[in-house]
């Protein structure tokens, strides 16, 4: 299967005559890519909101170093070549008195200050979220892209243990370059994000950089990481100990465990996201550590490894059928250790479908 583009445009014309708009100037490139498929550097798209044929009504515009990828990538797209690429398609097709919907939280001030210099009539209307409202929906070609991701990342954190990659001596650098490249061993494009390896005190710090430290026995080894395919992201964290638990961390990773299982219950279409955090967030307080839980329970993941929807106490809006999204609660105590446990999942009608396969049971190695 394979990305069907001209379908998500189709739908983002919905999207512009609800708004009474008759285009809209796309210059995020990862919005780019989800509408067209091409991954180069620079690039603006125009998508009008007429309707028939779609190569009449969408214009890709990139500079003279893409000239062959756009080509190969966008063949059933016109595509205007020129450095200023954004620039390029308002002098070009900016006539008249059309409403031209444009990205703000995207766009620079000083790149709106020379639109309005241009000698062009168009018309700027100002929005957000518009092509992420669409990505929030993932389609069947794109969830196969996130299940293969996950399961890279499931492969390699298995072949880690395996080795005996995660044991005393070594340091949280070792290990997440370890952990790293078995994931490109794999078949992995690239990492999500930096990988983070905490151990110990540090595996208290919910976004702590992997350093120089030492593993040692006793310590939790918190494990969050995920790969990358065909541009999709994984995103899972494991926690682990190293020798022998101690009553406290078996209590401590028993409860996240527990809230993390009410999360993924409570994912449904329909259910508001901050119900969501609050399924998981209640077990963490009625033990006791409200205090200890720092962030949200979750995010989308897709094209972006956090994207649209959110999932904390102060989300808005509802899960929808297709939305890839992760659970993750965490309890911290500083100086001391914590515990995150997260899987990435997508939402459907009954089950939420589980895509990082990791058994989560409590596992001292």
């Amino acid at each position: 299967m394979s990305a069907d583009h001209a379908s998500r445009r189709r739908a983002l014309r919905v999207l512009l005559v609800e708004r009474e708009l008759d285009a809209l100037l796309v210059t995020d490139l990862i919005d780019i890519r989800y509408l067209t498929g091409f991954t180069g550097s620079n690039a603006a798209l125009l998508v009008s909101a007429a309707d028939g044929d779609d190569e009449a009504h969408t214009v890709i515009c990139t500079d003279g170093r893409y000239l062959t990828q756009v080509g190969e990538q966008v063949p059933d797209l016109r595509s205007v070549i020129a450095r200023s690429s954004a620039t390029q398609l308002i002098l070009e097709f900016g006539t008249g008195s059309a409403r031209w919907g444009f990205a703000s939280d995207v766009v620079t001030v000083d790149e709106r200050a020379r639109w309005d210099g241009l000698d062009v009539s168009v018309r700027f209307v100002p929005l957000t979220g518009l092509v992420e409202q669409l990505r929030a929906v993932k389609d069947e070609h794109e969830i196969g892209l996130l299940r293969e991701a996950c399961a890279v990342a499931d492969r390699a954190l298995a072949d880690l243990i395996a080795a005996g990659g995660l044991r005393p001596g070594r340091t949280e650098k070792e290990v997440a370059r370890d952990l790293e490249w078995r994931m490109f061993e794999h078949g992995a494009d690239g990492i999500s994000f930096e990988t983070i390896v905490a151990a110990g005190a540090n595996s208290a710090v919910p976004h702590h950089r992997p350093t120089a430290a030492v593993l040692a026995d006793g310590d939790f080894v918190k494990l969050d990481f995920g790969a990358q395919i065909g541009g999709y992201h994984s995103d899972m964290t494991r926690t682990y100990v190293l020798g022998r638990a101690a009553d406290w961390q078996r209590e401590l990773y028993e409860l996240v465990l527990r809230a993390q299982q009410a999360g993924r219950d409570a994912l449904a279409p329909g259910v508001d996201c901050a119900a969501v955090d609050a399924a998981a967030r209640s077990v963490i307080a009625e033990a006791g550590y409200a205090d200890l839980f720092l962030h949200g329970l979750g995010h989308g993941v897709g094209l972006e490894i956090h994207e649209a929807p959110g999932i904390g106490a102060s989300a808005t809006g509802t899960l929808v059928a297709g939305a890839a999204v992760t659970v993750e609660p965490g309890v911290y105590f500083s100086g001391r250790g914590g515990v995150r446990i997260e899987d990435t999942l997508v939402v459907r009608e009954r089950t939420p479908e589980l895509l990082t396969l990791t058994d989560k049971t409590l596992t001292v190695v």
